[in-house]
């Protein structure tokens, strides 16, 4: 009796990307191996920001996006923070200004000089708190300035805008998970569509959830019978969102979900 293969080939298994020479490519980066499954990279029209190794707190790495080629090891860094930085993101309001999290429990905010990091930027312009452990996922509100959603590992999402903490709205969001999920509300992504009235999440139970983040309203939840989530992401203005993870079968997927008519369109 023969048998079928659980493994499935992939057709890609002979395709090769073609890797750009050392003289276009930012080469000698420390890059870090403590962030886990996060963000150690983020881009924007002007900089490119890589979370670096350190001892002795954290640190990442701000580059002019023409600066390309050999990196010199003793380049200037942005190292403020007391515990490794696990995110980093810029302002989509503001190309000189960036956020990071950190093992330390807090948010910062960071002003980067026009000419770029010239010496070791240890001071941020605010210092956001809230949290009682380590911060893990941070991430600007597409069209509301100044508005910054933060997720930890003590079980919490707060919004954070200029230097207070909202408390309200950031209870009203978490509520139904937390009551419904209390031991699986450790977030492992989200993400804004386009205009901010939707906010997609994954959790360590590899389900996916869209919220309306004004009301805190589940509106959508997916199923781990067939697709097991760990990563998801709106892309842009097509109205779809963009998953990551695994069948139960262990196989990799990469799905893409329509939430308007509540169907997969393609894995």
């Amino acid at each position: 009796m023969s048998r079928r293969s659980s493994f499935r080939c992939s057709k890609f298994r002979h395709v090769f990307g073609k890797p750009a020479t050392k003289g276009r490519s930012y080469d000698g980066v420390p890059i870090t191996r403590g962030v886990h499954d996060n963000h150690y990279c983020s881009v924007n029209p002007r900089f490119m920001a890589v979370v670096t190794e350190s001892t002795g707190g954290g640190s990442f790495l701000v580059l002019p996006i023409h600066h390309t080629g050999r990196v010199d090891p003793q380049h200037p860094r942005v190292c403020g923070h007391s515990g490794q930085v696990l995110d980093i993101k810029w302002k989509p309001f503001d190309d000189y200004c960036i956020a990071s999290c950190s093992e330390d429990c807090t948010v910062k905010i960071w002003d980067i000089p026009v000419c770029g990091v010239q010496q070791d930027l240890t001071r941020a312009r605010k210092t956001l708190i809230g949290h009682s452990r380590r911060v893990g996922l941070i991430e600007w509100h597409p069209t509301a300035e100044n508005l910054l959603l933060s997720s930890a590992y003590d079980y919490k999402v707060r919004s954070l805008i200029g230097h207070a903490l909202i408390r309200f709205p950031v209870r009203v969001v978490l509520m139904p998970v937390h009551r419904r999920y209390p031991s699986e509300t450790l977030l492992l992504s989200v993400s804004f569509n386009s205009n901010g009235s939707r906010l997609a999440v994954t959790s360590k139970d590899k389900r996916v959830r869209v919220l309306d983040p004004r009301t805190g309203k589940v509106l959508q939840v997916s199923s781990p019978k067939s697709h097991r989530a760990s990563k998801v992401l709106y892309l842009g203005g097509m109205k779809l969102l963009l998953s990551t993870g695994s069948s139960p079968w262990h196989h990799r997927h990469i799905v893409l979900w329509d939430p308007v008519r509540h169907t997969l369109v393609h894995h």
